[in-house]
């Protein structure tokens, strides 16, 4: 049977990066021979122009029948008037909570080629490699009640649930644990154990698990010091793992000490590997439609989805030396350029990609 992707170009950049993703598809499908199925459909702003929806059942109903989904970014200031239930973002939710993709990885790794393009001093980054562990599916993004009401006093005043169960923690925590163990064996789970029961009882389940992970060393950090050691000293961290909004924040930190967010791919995983496969940068409508992003990020994502989900780390590998090899090259798209560097546009970086797979 053949392996099924579903691609979602969304908004923005996201088409155009997802283009040169499609071409590393079909150039290691050439290569290592395989048999793959691979769909498009709609998600987000586009899908709520076309259809009255950010996330159309159809789509939903591929979306659950594909063994893995390729996106590329959601939104953009042109649906900020819209109401909050049918903003592009919410098909994005929509679309995790559906799949229950309740794991999300989040690697930073900072390229050789690319020190220079880091905000801080090279030995403060050289040679990082961490792994963010961000659960996905809960938190105070999906917990509830949730709303704005009038108080008691006749103002207006937002409110948020910010709830986890234990079986909630208990599965991050096992994919942590279990990355952990193929990376370094060091495992930091961030918190606000100080201030906030459900995350006091995330400290205690976690540390509970780990007496079954005795080659994995766990260590615990509130979120405010992880913020500030992210920038003070990174290359401390190994894989991190925590809560959905504290993994939204302390990621996106992590992604610019390698220089770019538009080199960092991700992946979110369900308890059966279905996965959904993403860049983490946004959709940058201030660029979009110019041929001038960076489609590096969305080409990794793919490598990260042949090792997650298909389990071809082959693959995976095959496709990260042939974005190592074209850095080699000294081609860089705008965000990665240094002073004084040319600049490629998309295509001709996913091109060189392409060609450097052989």
């Amino acid at each position: 049977m053949p392996e099924k992707i579903l691609l979602l170009p969304g908004d923005g950049i996201g088409p155009e990066v997802i283009d040169e993703a499609a071409r590393v598809l079909d150039r290691v499908g050439e290569k290592f021979d395989l048999d793959l199925s691979v769909d498009t459909a709609l998600l987000g702003g586009r899908a709520l122009d076309e259809t009255g929806s950010p996330l159309p059942e159809e789509t939903l109903a591929r979306a659950r029948m594909a063994d893995a989904i390729l996106l590329g970014a959601v939104g953009g200031p042109k649906w900020d008037g819209v109401e909050r239930e049918l903003r592009p973002e919410k098909g994005l939710l929509g679309i995790r909570k559906s799949l229950d993709l309740f794991a999300n990885l989040r690697p930073a790794i900072l390229y050789s080629q690319l020190a220079g393009a880091s905000t801080l001093k090279p030995e403060v980054v050289a040679d990082l490699d961490i792994l963010i562990v961000r659960e996905l599916t809960g938190g105070i993004y999906f917990g509830e009640p949730r709303g704005v009401r009038t108080n008691e006093r006749g103002e207006r005043e937002g409110y948020n649930t910010y709830v986890y169960s234990e079986s909630e923690i208990r599965r991050i925590a096992r994919v942590a644990f279990e990355a952990a163990q193929k990376r370094g064996g060091r495992l930091c789970s961030v918190d606000k154990s100080n201030v906030l029961e459900v995350t006091a009882l995330w400290k205690e389940v976690v540390t509970d698990m780990a007496a079954g992970y005795p080659d994995v060393e766990l260590s615990h950090m509130l979120v405010d010091n992880a913020a500030m050691q992210l920038v003070r000293a990174p290359k401390q961290f190994d894989v991190i793992v925590t809560g959905n909004m504290f993994g939204d924040i302390l990621s996106d930190a992590a992604s610019m000490l390698t220089g770019s967010i538009g080199m960092l791919p991700s992946a979110s995983l369900n308890a059966g590997n279905q996965g959904m496969y993403e860049p983490c940068h946004g959709s940058a409508p201030d660029i979009a439609g110019q041929g001038v992003a960076n489609p590096l990020a969305a080409i990794l994502s793919a490598a990260m989805m042949f090792r997650y989900t298909f389990n071809r780390g082959d693959i995976a590998e095959c496709i990260e030396r042939a974005v190592v090899a074209t850095l080699d090259r000294g081609l860089r798209t705008a965000d990665i350029a240094g002073e004084g560097e040319s600049a490629v546009s998309t295509r001709e970086m996913g091109e060189a990609v392409v060609a450097a797979i052989g």
